[in-house]
Parts: C-alpha cells; structure tokens; sequence
C-alpha cells in the first residue's frame, strides 16, 4: 500500500485545508473598530450623570447594553479570524482503494406522520439509497419514533420502487437522486433517456401512500403482503406502542436484488419502545438506538445521520468525506465532517433568513479553523467509535478498512434475528447503562447534536467543516414566523444549556478546547442572554425622546466619532459580508429584522423558560419543526409576505416594541417640526435615528396591524394588547 500512495515521489494528501485570503487586512479593520467600542466606553464612564440626574438610569442601562455588545463583537471576531476552507480529492480517493472503501450506515429520523409527511420521509430515504457507493457496504436506517404504520407502509412501497428507481439513477448518472426533487423539476432529456416509466411508477407510489394518508390508515390488502404489519397493535399510539424493527431489504438475499439483479443496500425500520412511563429523551434516544441496531446488522466505521426532510443532493457526497477521514498523514484524528444545512424553498431575499448564510458560509469555516466545527445535528459523518465515546489515540493506518464482515449473529431465521434486535430498542434498555451519557449522542439539552460535538471534541478528537459548491443535502426551512422563532427557540435555550454542562466549552477553555474555539462557540451559546442589551437599546433611548433627554453624544461632539464610526462600519461590514456570499441588498435588510425578532421574541422566552427550569419549574420539551404549510401560507411565503397569522406570545412582544418606537418616533418628529429643528437634532440624533430605524425595520408589524386583511394578518387580540401596552408605557414615562 505505501507505493500506492505515492506518484513521482510525493505523497497525494485526500484533502486540502486552505487559509482564507486577506486575514491580515481584516484583522486592522478589526482593531479599528476594537478602539471605537473602547471610545465608547470610555465616553460613558467619564459623562456617567451626576446621581440623581434624571438620565442617569437610562444612561446606566445603555452602558450596560453597549458593554455587553462590545464583548459579545469581541467573540464574533474570532469566528472570523483563522476561516479555512477544506477541497476533498474524490478521484484520488478512489484510485487508491477504488472498491476497498468503508461500510457506511445512514441513519435518518422521523417522529410524526402529521408534521412530517412519510412521502417526504421516504424521498430522503430514497435518496441515500441511491448514493454511488457500492450497495454491498451501504445500509440506511429508518427509525421512526411514532411508530406509524403509515410510514412502514411508505417505506415498503419505496423499498419496491427503489428496485427501479436506483438502476435508472446509475444508469444515467442522475442528480439530485430523491425521485421527489427531481420530477419536479425538469429532468435533461438530451441523453436519451426516457423517464416516463420511472416518473409513472413513482406518481403510482405516490398517489397510493398519499391515499393512505389521507384515509388515516394503509389498505386492508396490504397486511397480507409482509408479515412486518402483523407488528402493530391497535391500540398503539405515537406516544404507546412496542418496539417493532424490520429488515425491509437485505442484499444479500434474493429478494434484495434491484430489475437488474444487482444487490440493494440494506433498508432497515425500527420503531423504538415507547410507554407513558418512560422518558425517550426525543431525537437523542432514537439515534443511540439506531447505533445500538446497526452494530448488530451492518456495524459501519462511518455512520451519516440525516433530518427526514434532508435529502441527498450529491451522489458522491460519501466519497467526499471519507477523504477527510482516510487520508493516511492527516486524518486519524478527525471524528466527524460536518456538511451545512442548506434548503430548496428559500425565497430569493430570504425572507425569515432560513438559510442561516453568514453562520454557515462564514462562521463555521471559522469554527474549523480551531478545529471543532460543532455538530448541528444533520449531513454529518461521523466515525463510530468516536460517538460510541471512545477517547482519541493514534491508530494504525486504514483502520476503517478493519473488520470487513458484517457482525450479524447466526440465528434460525430472519425473524429471531430481528426480535433479539427488538431488546436494544426497548425502553429500559438503557437503565444502569452509560448510554447518554458517556456513550452515543448526550440527553438532558434541547441542542443534544450540539452537546454530542463537545462531548466528541473533549475525548481528544478534532472536526472537520466541509462546503461544496454543489450542495450535499437539501431540506425545508420554515415558512411562518412562528415556526422560525420556535426553532430559533429551541436553538438559543439548548445552546445556553451546554455553557452549564460538563462538556461546556468555557469549563475546558485552554484545556481540551483551545481560546480561540471557545470564542468562537461563545456568540451561539449565549444568544439566550443577548436579549437584554437589545431590549434596553430598543426601548431606552425611544422613550427618552419623549423627555428629550440625550442619552448619545450631540452631533457636533468630537464624541459622537467613534459611536457614528463602529455603527457605520459593522453594518457596512456586514452587508458586504452577505453580499459577498451571495446573498441580495433586500436579503441582508431582511436578516437584520430577523436578527431583531430573534432576541427580542426567541431568545427573550428562551431565557424566561431556562431561569423556570433551573428553579424546577418547568421541563425541557422538544418542539418538532413542521415539514408542511398550508396551500394559501406558502403563496404569501413566495410573494415574501411575513406570516403573523397566530396569537404568539413572541408576536405580542415585537408589537408592543414596534408600538412603542411608532409613539415616540412621532413625537420626536413633531418636535423637531414644532420647536427648531437643528437645535433638537443637535442634542438626541442619535436617538432619533436609531428609533427611525426600528420603525422601519418594524414596517411589516404595522402592516399586518392595520392594513392586511388575509388569513397572515396580525390577530386583533395581538393589536390590542400592544397598542396598550405601548400607549401604558410611553403615558407612564412621560408623567413619570
């Protein structure tokens, strides 16, 4: 082997790691706007009123936001500070070990039939089915956490369609390889294929498992066609029912044999044990279950865990990342390649800023450049032993290449095989057992794939982030803001929970985690608390405009410098860093609204509900994403139409903001058109400015308030408790 990885005397590396460009250029910018956040506190602690001042509260406030604001830039910037960017080498790979590549087990997770359709379930199923890869050593598991007989039921008819569907993807070399995504577009015909006898089979299947769907159950004469439906009791629920696990395709079998008599890759369903009286510890459980299953069938080095509504864009994504985790000098360290989320229904402007642009194009390219890119939960490869907590030790060469036999254990038949699997997967398996906590993915976080990654990363082990240009995995954001800022939720009160974890970044800063990836981690773990500074900067200074007492320095102070300085240059910063990456104006104006909603709604009741738990009164819950909208909801969402169609508690508290700028905006308008204009602009511009902004940020809220009449428009009772509650406010401060 060690001849054949070497052409013309020098070694050929699997993947290249690339430093970003200009980082020295970007560093001086940096520190000129370090001196202006300096400036400013320096302004507000020698002009701190005197005590008893009318302003001084207000004063203190603001300075405690602009504090917060600065330290917080400070950990933004080392996401930006040492960006790599990472070029796998597929064709190297496969000259070297050409068909002696590693088992690869797919592990994709559902758990409701209603929030997520099994039509789309198993389009994504599908399509991992269909990666180039060598069917023998690919096996994809199903694991379905309501145990639906509908989804089995998807799942047997895309088993059979998958006989015709894969040839036909390897036959023409297809992209992308879910059927779904690519009917709906218009397939390139110039080679001469006909796809009109797949597309038929697959709108058959389609139409049979949609009918079932919509009757609530399969057809009768279904249940004789596999014995897999002798299974379900009927009295099961989603939430009650027992562990049911199937080996729907076996490829070493017969009847795992596709139109063209070549083997399948194993298609497994499990379904884990689920009673009222034992906690499943959501998509974490089903994972470690997975794990736990695959081990006995297929026990692949390398295992890829996907969302149900992602599905494979590129056939050769698995090629890619095992030239992160094969390359002879530089990967034996490597635990996980991370690929981004990345979704096909995002509007052109990016209306709610579902595709998450400067995080994923930008952020954690710098993550990886302190090797530890986290785990996000889907697209990623991992390596098995890494998740199963074994700590990082130099290992021989090839390591994966090990062990090539499948592990399955000798039974009578298939059926005793799949009850002695049924054992992992029930509820009190993993009683006294290390399992969730120093084995597989970790429990007790609402970001378990976040803690999972620090968890991996503690053990020694390093991550690798990977962003090609043709997108790996495709899925569907949000389409309402309510589901955006309940994700958005989840998001920032899981991320706060690692920081008071064992694995937290801070706990091992200089340790296991080095300075500069602590830093990085910080912003997203600490989105939660980040509401406030934006609270008092959104509120404060309008509502001294209604006294007329500064809070900024005046226009024609040599101080107003460095404020008028690090405000300009981080939103021109930022808007050249979105339309650098390919974002619209329009796109980047939309994600500083949402940048606003997100703390002043999310991340605000985020915080709320993490300071219940942490005195017992609430509990973590874990709020599944809905995969679907309703027809009239995704028209508005492509005419970029906000969706407030909801009584949110979230919703109440950006209007009742929006509300409140709108008053005091007004007022100071009227006084600058009243009284003289210079002299007033003279001594609160600022303010006047920045509560000009958040009204036109807010412009969508007073649209949807007053002018909307569809089913997307604000809910009167929402109107109403704002209006109150801005008109309480802004009366109380005036006379106060």
């Amino acid at each position: 082997m060690e001849t054949e990885l070497v052409e013309n005397g020098k070694y050929e590396p699997l993947f290249e790691t690339m430093k970003a460009k200009g980082r020295l250029v970007y560093r001086l910018f940096s520190a000129s706007i370090f001196v202006g956040i300096v400036c400013v506190w320096i302004y507000r602690v020698i002009h701190i009123p005197e005590a008893g001042a009318y302003g001084r509260m207000g004063w203190i406030g603001v300075y405690g936001a602009e504090l917060w604001f600065g330290i917080y830039w400070i950990f933004t910037q080392a996401l930006r500070w040492n960006p790599v960017f990472r070029q796998p080498f597929r064709q190297t790979l496969l000259k070297r070990y050409g068909k002696a590549l590693p088992r690869v087990d797919v592990f994709v997770c559902t758990a409701d039939p209603a929030t997520e359709p099994p039509m789309m379930v198993v389009n994504t199923v599908l399509s991992a089915m269909a990666y180039d890869y060598p069917p023998e050593k690919l096996s994809v598991y199903l694991s379905d956490d309501a145990g639906s007989e509908l989804t089995f039921y998807a799942l047997m008819e895309a088993s059979n369609f998958s006989k015709q569907w894969i040839p036909y993807c390897k036959k023409f070399n297809i992209e992308p390889r879910s059927p779904g995504a690519y009917f709906s577009s218009t397939p390139d015909v110039s080679s001469g294929r006909d796809f009109s006898h797949v597309k038929k089979l697959y709108q058959e299947m389609e139409n049979r498992i949609e009918s079932a769907c919509q009757l609530g159950r399969i057809p009768t004469n279904e249940y004789h066609k596999h014995t897999g439906f002798s299974k379900w009791d009927p009295s099961s629920s989603r939430k009650n029912h027992a562990a049911i696990l199937q080996i729907v395709i076996d490829g070493r079998e017969e009847e795992g044999k596709d139109s063209e008599g070549q083997s399948l890759p194993t298609l497994v369903y499990m379904a884990r044990e689920k009673r009222p009286n034992y906690f499943h510890n959501f998509k974490a459980g089903a994972l470690n279950a997975l794990i736990r299953v695959s081990s006995e069938i297929s026990n692949a080095p390398i295992i890829l865990t996907l969302d149900c509504d992602m599905y494979s864009n590129d056939s050769g994504s698995v090629q890619d990342a095992l030239c992160f985790f094969m390359d002879e000098e530089k990967s034996h360290n490597i635990a996980y390649v991370q690929y981004p989320q990345s979704f096909h229904n995002i509007t052109k402007n990016e209306l709610y800023g579902g595709c998450l642009r400067i995080s994923y194009l930008v952020e954690l390219h710098g993550m990886d450049g302190y090797g530890g890119p986290w785990y996000i939960g889907t697209g990623c490869f991992h390596r098995r032993e890494a998740l199963f907590g074994k700590e990082f030790s130099k290992v021989a060469r090839n390591e994966l290449l090990k062990s090539d036999d499948p592990p399955r254990r000798t039974y009578k038949n298939v059926d005793e095989f799949e009850e002695s699997l049924e054992e992992l997967v029930s509820c009190t398996y993993e009683e006294n057992t290390q399992w969730g906590r120093e084995i597989g993915m970790k429990y007790g976080c609402l970001v378990e794939d976040v803690l999972t990654g620090f968890s991996i990363l503690c053990n020694g082990w390093k991550s690798v982030y990977f962003s090609p240009a043709r997108k790996a995995f495709l899925g569907s954001t949000g389409t309402t803001l309510d589901q955006v800022l309940l994700q958005q939720k989840r998001w920032s009160e899981g991320g706060f929970q690692t920081l008071f974890t064992k694995y937290s970044p801070v706990r091992h800063v200089l340790g296991k985690f080095n300075i500069g990836l602590t830093l990085s981690y910080l912003p997203y773990c600490l989105w939660a608390p980040h509401c406030f500074p934006v609270l008092c900067y959104s509120i404060i200074p309008s509502l001294y405009l209604l006294k007329g007492v500064p809070l900024f320095p005046q226009v024609s102070s040599v101080w107003f410098l460095p404020f008028a300085y690090v405000l300009a240059t981080t939103l021109a910063y930022s808007c050249a860093e979105f339309l650098y990456t390919g974002g619209t104006l329009l796109g980047w104006w939309n994600e500083q609204r949402m940048w606003l909603y997100k703390r002043l709604g999310a991340y605000l009741l985020a915080f709320l509900d993490i300071t219940l738990k942490l005195v017992g009164c609430s509990s973590s819950t874990f709020v599944i994403s809905a995969k679907v909208s309703d027809e009239d909801v995704c028209v508005r969402y492509e005419q970029e139409m906000m969706e407030f169609g909801s009584d949110s508690p979230m919703f109440t508290i950006l209007s009742s903001v929006a509300m409140l700028n709108a008053f005091c905006f007004v007022w100071a308008v009227k006084k600058m058109v009243t009284e003289r204009l210079f002299v007033v602009f003279e001594n609160v511009g600022l303010q006047i400015v920045l509560c000009g902004v958040l009204v036109l940020i807010n412009l969508p809220i007073y649209n949807a308030m007053f002018f909307r009449k569809d089913k997307g428009r604000m809910p009167n009772t929402v109107t109403y408790k704002a209006i109150v509650v801005a008109l309480s406010a802004s009366t109380f401060f005036t006379f106060l």
